[in-house]
């Protein structure tokens, strides 16, 4: 969202930037399957509490960090506490409102930042000096700082206190059959491509200033509204999956994140073209928000073991958030080595290639629950 200014402020490259991001994916690799049977043990009441309170040098190492905190204790429980509270009524519903609900709060949160952002600079944003901008951002980032305190103040407070019983602990046997399962495998696919999308939304908002030709509060405004596509993508993706069936709204997804990043691959859209750009970012977003309100619904449909969850969870995300160590810096190499249009042009081509991957992946996932479900 507030890329252009973080990049000047830092004073770094685009390949930087995403060698930082790189840096949060490799730590972050490790503390999937690190943090998974952890979720499976100790309650997601402590695990996720720690999480956000331990997350308050260097860009590398604050990145590190973040990869440690926020996965390792926060991201498996989260997962499992999810699908225990779903047992109630329905996955695909259950995973849509935890999205929709991040996503609200998300766009809520931007949304706040854009305008405190604003209201730092001159009318005349372009015209703001360094000092005034890293002013500006620094006040952002004590907003995000403040809001994490208070959602790990929230969660030890509101969530109940669950008790793992001691069969629950899975051992290395277990383990090695969850990950045997094939089912497995084709989840952690579709995941990996979607969160390829879900990874080059970061570029929404530079594209609108450099393409589109839109000033920096402006171009933030644009990747606001795609964060605004968040809750309602979600959610309607997970009530719509109850009637249809998840993996039938997985393909379709696929189906309209291939078009949306498609469109922008093409260059059919260049300077000056703000609402053609506004559309295609929206169903570009409507297929990326509800992929991630649904790829975790179907573990259900793949008869993964609910005690189980938290190894699967691990195998899961270490395959499927991959982007999150090669994304960043393959966009920061396009974008530095082709400048403007074509640098996003191929960006976007990377992401189609993904959601071509993702369909074919999601359709043999389709059939093999079908079958197994026959069976």
């Amino acid at each position: 969202m507030l890329r252009p200014t973080l990049l000047d402020v830092f004073g770094i490259t685009n390949l930087e930037l995403g060698a930082a991001y790189s840096v949060y994916g490799v730590v972050a690799m490790a503390a999937y399957l690190f943090g998974g049977p952890l979720a499976d043990r100790y309650p997601a009441r402590v695990m996720l509490t720690v999480a956000l309170t331990s997350s308050p040098s260097t860009l590398a190492i604050l990145y590190g960090y973040w990869g440690i905190t926020t996965i390792a204790l926060f991201w498996a429980p989260l997962i499992r506490a999810t699908r225990e509270w779903g047992l109630n009524f329905s996955q695909s519903r259950a995973f849509g409102l935890l999205e929709g609900g991040r996503g609200a709060l998300a766009a809520v949160m931007a949304s706040i930042m854009v305008v405190l952002f604003a209201a730092l600079l001159p009318d005349d944003s372009e015209t703001a000096g360094l000092a005034q901008r890293t002013e500006s951002l620094r006040w952002v980032i004590l907003l995000l700082s403040a809001m994490t305190c208070g959602a790990a103040m929230l969660i030890w407070l509101a969530l109940p206190e669950r008790k793992a019983p001691a069969q629950a602990t899975a051992s290395l046997s277990d383990i090695v059959r969850v990950f045997a399962m094939p089912s497995v495998w084709l989840q952690a696919a579709v995941i990996l491509c979607a969160y390829v999308g879900f990874k080059a939304i970061d570029d929404f908002s530079l594209y609108a200033n450099q393409v589109i030709g839109l000033n920096q509060v402006e171009a933030a405004r644009a990747g606001v509204a795609s964060l605004w596509i968040r809750p309602f993508a979600a959610i309607s993706a997970g009530y719509l999956a109850e009637r249809l069936g998840a993996t039938f709204m997985i393909i379709g997804s696929f189906v309209l994140l291939a078009a949306g990043s498609a469109v922008l691959a093409s260059g059919a859209i260049g300077a000056g073209m703000v609402w053609t750009f506004v559309l295609t970012i929206v169903f570009t977003s409507i297929g990326v928000f509800a992929l991630r309100g649904l790829y975790f619904a179907i573990m259900q449909d793949g008869k993964i073991p609910m005690e189980h969850t938290g190894s699967a969870v691990g195998l899961l995300s270490v395959i499927g958030y991959a982007p999150d160590i090669f994304m960043g810096p393959l966009m920061g190499y396009l974008l530095d080595r082709w400048p403007g249009a074509a640098g996003h042009n191929y960006v976007f081509s990377v992401v189609t290639l993904f959601a071509m991957l993702g369909l074919i992946a999601s359709c043999i996932f389709a059939q093999r629950a079908q079958l197994q479900t026959a069976l």
